[in-house]
């Protein structure tokens, strides 16, 4: 499957799949022509890559949890650690966006014209 294909495929645009690439989450063989093909699996690899950057993880993470997400012979509780580790620090952001909406709301009241 060619890169225009694969984008239709999962939405994903073809820079995306070139960056995924170029991060060591995807992999393609050349033509000839250097054109990029990849395999019918890449479709669920992608929309798995796609799934953990919604949630919010970095693309050096997706590459340490990748291959134990994909693999389930090679999953150990570490992977589980690691994503808990994640949402712990989803969950600060969080936190701390919710005291700088604070913040700025009553910076709004404070300085309120009415």
């Amino acid at each position: 499957m060619r890169i225009g294909d694969l984008s239709a495929a999962t939405g994903a645009s073809p820079r995306s799949l070139r960056y995924y690439e170029e991060q060591g989450l995807l992999t393609s063989t050349r033509s000839g022509g250097g054109q990029r093909h990849y395999p019918p699996t890449a479709v669920e690899r992608v929309t798995l890559i796609q799934s953990l950057l919604a949630a919010g993880l970095n693309s050096a993470t997706i590459q340490d949890v990748l291959p134990c997400i994909s693999n389930e012979a090679i999953r150990t509780p570490w992977l589980a650690e690691r994503l808990r580790s994640e949402l712990d620090r989803v969950t600060r952001q969080i936190d701390d966006l919710h005291r700088t909406r604070e913040i700025l709301a009553g910076l709004v009241n404070q300085y309120r014209v009415d």
